[in-house]
């Protein structure tokens, strides 16, 4: 609808942005020149995103610093619609290198085994007698009292619990001995 508004000519993009309450002009920039590009159809936001190679996303950086375009030329050039995700790119080039480009954003999927051990625990669960609830719940409040009284011994005497209690872990150290 801007994008028409500003083809249209009546207005320009200052005074599109003030009448639709934006910041600044520069986001209808963006649209327009897309919009130039690519259609109606670079405007559309996408169910999935797109994943772009480490190399491709060095590639399109490389070509930003070599020739001074700004991000949205740069996205143009390569046929990104989202010209911020270049900023998004550098700044991860410049916090940690071509390293930080291959990282993945978000929550990695769930894998099939992480999902049938979700199921399989739901279904146990729904299995147990009250009886059996009972009885889980009341381990579990068992070891927690057990790791409480462990941790305030420690926190009282922090060498004395060490040293009662050094040859359990003078036995799962790995230091060669002499």
């Amino acid at each position: 609808m801007l994008v028409k508004e500003y083809q249209e000519g009546k207005l320009g993009y200052n005074p599109l942005a003030e009448k639709y309450g934006m910041k600044g002009s520069a986001q209808i920039k963006r649209w327009v020149k897309v919009y130039e590009k690519f259609g109606a159809e670079g405007l559309m936001s996408k169910k999935h995103k797109e994943t772009y190679s480490t190399h491709f996303k060095l590639d399109v950086l490389r070509y930003m610093e070599r020739t001074g375009s700004s991000e949205t030329e740069t996205a143009l050039h390569f046929g990104l619609t989202n010209p911020p995700i270049i900023a998004a790119w550098k700044k991860a080039y410049l916090e940690g290198g071509a390293e930080a480009l291959d990282k993945p954003k978000g929550r990695p999927p769930m894998s099939d085994k992480a999902k049938n051990r979700k199921s399989k625990k739901s279904a146990v669960e729904k299995v147990m007698t009250y009886e059996q609830k009972l009885e889980r719940e009341n381990e579990l409040l068992r070891l927690e009292v057990e790791y409480l009284k462990k941790l305030r011994a420690f926190q009282m005497d922090p060498e004395g619990y060490l040293e009662k209690h050094k040859q359990r872990y003078h036995l799962n150290s790995k230091k060669p001995s002499n």
